[in-house]
């Protein structure tokens, strides 16, 4: 049987969900995907599983959401409310983007991209442990290669929910991984190392020595990236990339990352290479949400905006 709840809610505005669900355009419809203005991804809230299926009913100006969720399990209030803070912090529905947008008013190249992408907010994920899994992924490989494994890896073992006779997946837990073994995570095309790295990671968080949770309250962001650092197989760019996409820090900016550093000297530096320094250097401009401002870039490229 399958339970349904519904429900709307107006986020802070400006906000659009199609500028800020792209980025899961060609997703697995049973991880997450974007699909004719339907974001659709299973969440694990109040001890339960539900597939949220998110559309916009509003403007960019006066966004509205509306939620369709679908569970195993009677739905409660209790689930229905976690389930939107749940969505609130995936698309960081709480962040002022015009903080955003005041504080790029002095550089006339982001400037003029924010306004084309007004709304824009990039996705973070639902837990620090999956923003760090999917880091270690992509270390050294290309994101569509990336995107591929981690799709992979979900449907191997994160735990699963079955609606209308169709199969749909939660990002695994850190026990999920632990459970498994490193051969099994190799399986879902990743070199030993990696394997090695997200199966010790998982088993900090277990054996309680890692609360990667508790590290969103840290407000220096230069202590989270010495702890990450210590773990074996993370270094500052995948702490950085962790603490942008899993602990909604918007200062953080991944400056080693190639693909940021390619974006950043296609619009600052006419497209002539740029070292990590470099690309923090014109960074600056962007104040504290230099991170969140990185993203923009990258939307900016895919859309082949000009300015």
């Amino acid at each position: 049987m399958v339970y349904f709840e519904t429900f709307s809610f107006e986020p802070l505005a400006p906000f659009s969900l199609d500028l800020s669900a792209q980025v899961f355009s060609s997703g697995d419809p049973y991880v997450r995907s974007y699909a004719n203005g339907v974001f659709s991804q299973v969440l694990r809230v109040n001890g339960t599983l539900v597939l949220a299926e998110v559309f916009s009913m509003g403007t960019v100006g006066q966004p509205k959401l509306a939620v369709e969720l679908k569970s195993n399990k009677p739905i409660t209030a209790q689930t229905v409310k976690a389930a939107k803070e749940a969505i609130k912090y995936l698309f960081s529905l709480d962040f002022d983007l015009n903080t955003l947008y005041r504080e790029v008013e002095g550089d006339p190249v982001m400037k003029k991209i924010t306004q084309q992408l007004t709304g824009f907010k990039f996705p973070t994920t639902p837990t620090v442990f999956e923003s760090l899994v999917d880091a270690i992924i992509e270390q050294q490989i290309s994101i569509k290669v990336a995107r591929t494994i981690e799709e992979r890896f979900t449907k191997k073992f994160g735990d699963k929910m079955d609606i209308d006779g169709e199969n749909y997946y939660a990002f695994p837990t850190p026990q999920n991984v632990k459970d498994a073994c490193i051969n099994d995570i190799r399986s879902c095309g990743l070199s030993e190392r990696k394997a090695e790295y997200i199966y010790n990671a998982a088993q900090l968080i277990v054996g309680g020595k890692l609360n990667l949770e508790e590290m969103k309250n840290t407000s220096n962001p230069e202590e989270i990236i010495i702890e990450l650092d210590e773990i074996k197989g993370i270094g500052i760019w995948t702490a950085e990339l962790t603490m942008l996409r899993g602990m909604q820090r918007f200062d953080a900016l991944p400056a080693d990352d190639f693909g940021i550093r390619r974006v950043i000297s296609t619009y600052y530096n006419d497209g002539k290479p740029i070292n990590a320094e470099e690309a923090r250097e014109i960074s600056k401009a962007w104040g504290k949400w230099k991170g969140s401002a990185a993203f923009y870039l990258i939307i900016a490229e895919v859309k082949a905006l000009v300015v």
